[in-house]
């Protein structure tokens, strides 16, 4: 069983977004034992607890808002730089994240449950990719609110699909992303209008990572859209993934990153062992390829890139776990294995 231990946020190395991250909110743990909790001490707890709950406006918004678009256009990205800290993986490679993942952002007024989704995709119709874009479906029913990335000047055939699909009836904002690579800004606004004129959009957005204060227009165009509800996380969480999934990640995108066109679509890692001794985590990793010869080009020369992706990987995991981390990587071929049901459940993927 995966352990129920969420990431927590890491100060070392946030991320640069518009805003501070929220001072972290005391939370009421229940005692090991009844019996060794004072009635002062009881008391002193559900007064706490009792005055976090009062400063809490009476209008505080909490909702999930699934972002949503074909691959490559930055919706992982810009997930990262919403949170403040990385919590998906992100890579030139289409479809690099495969996952629904909730990457979690609190403030003073609302908190927002952002659902980074695969990108929506036509090209492979192997039983890989029908899950990943049944994913793509379920979070945007299961939303509040709908973003739809686009990358500027780039509205392409699918992107129509995925504009097409989306259900009228949820608040949709389009971001239009990578505004930082337009030189003409005319051309940037009549782009704009165009893409008014194709849905009733709630707003229109343009973002760059690269451009902070275009995160915090984000926000602030989504938080009227929420619902009026209770924070359903704490404010330290960013994510509702485990250490163990974030570790898988961290190396599958070092993979990606490692390899580029090298290496084809079908590589996935297995965690095959975690444990927390202490500060420490030792971890083992087995990354599953297709075939015999890419096996080889993943190792490359006696082991020099496994090397990179094992070092570069764990970097992250240090940084986002707060803690030294060994780690191990093996290589393993499954031929098929992103057409064959019974290892993508066991993979992860359902």
């Amino acid at each position: 069983m995966v352990e129920k231990k969420k990431v927590k946020p890491v100060s070392a190395a946030p991320l640069p977004v518009s805003a501070s991250p929220p001072a972290p909110k005391s939370k009421a743990k229940p005692a090991s034992s009844a019996s060794t909790v004072s009635a002062t001490v009881s008391a002193a707890v559900s007064a706490a607890v009792s005055t976090v709950a009062s400063a809490a406006p009476a209008d505080f918004r909490c909702g999930t808002i699934a972002i949503v678009g074909r691959p490559n256009v930055g919706k992982s990205s810009l997930l990262n730089h919403l949170i403040g800290q990385k919590v998906s993986i992100t890579s030139k490679k289409a479809q690099t994240t495969r996952h629904r993942i909730t990457g979690i952002a609190t403030d003073a007024a609302s908190q927002f449950l952002f659902l980074d989704t695969p990108g929506f995709q036509k090209t492979h119709e192997n039983a890989l990719n029908k899950i990943l874009n049944r994913t793509v479906s379920q979070a945007a029913s299961d939303a509040d609110v709908l973003v739809f990335v686009t990358e500027a000047l780039k509205f392409s055939e699918l992107d129509e699909v995925v504009l097409k699909a989306i259900n009228k009836t949820t608040p949709t904002i389009l971001v239009v992303n990578k505004i930082d690579r337009i030189e003409d800004k005319t051309r940037l606004m009549a782009f704009l209008q165009t893409m008014g004129e194709k849905f009733d959009f709630a707003a229109i957005v343009p973002t760059s990572v690269k451009i902070a204060p275009t995160i915090g227009a984000l926000k602030d165009a989504l938080r009227p859209l929420l619902p009026v509800a209770p924070a359903v996380y704490s404010n330290d969480e960013i994510t509702d993934k485990s250490e163990r999934f974030m570790a898988s990640e961290f190396i599958r995108e070092k993979v990606f990153r490692q390899l580029g066109d090298e290496l084809p679509y079908s590589v996935s890692v297995v965690i095959e062992k975690f444990e927390i001794e202490g500060n420490l985590r030792r971890i083992f990793a087995n990354i599953v390829v297709d075939k015999d010869s890419q096996k080889a080009i993943l190792i490359g020369t006696k082991g020099e890139r496994m090397k990179r992706i094992g070092t570069d990987a764990r970097k992250d995991m240090e940084i986002t776990f707060g803690g030294k981390v060994y780690l191990e990587l093996f290589v393993k071929v499954k031929k098929g294995w992103a057409d064959d049901q019974a290892l993508l459940r066991q993979y992860g993927y359902e």
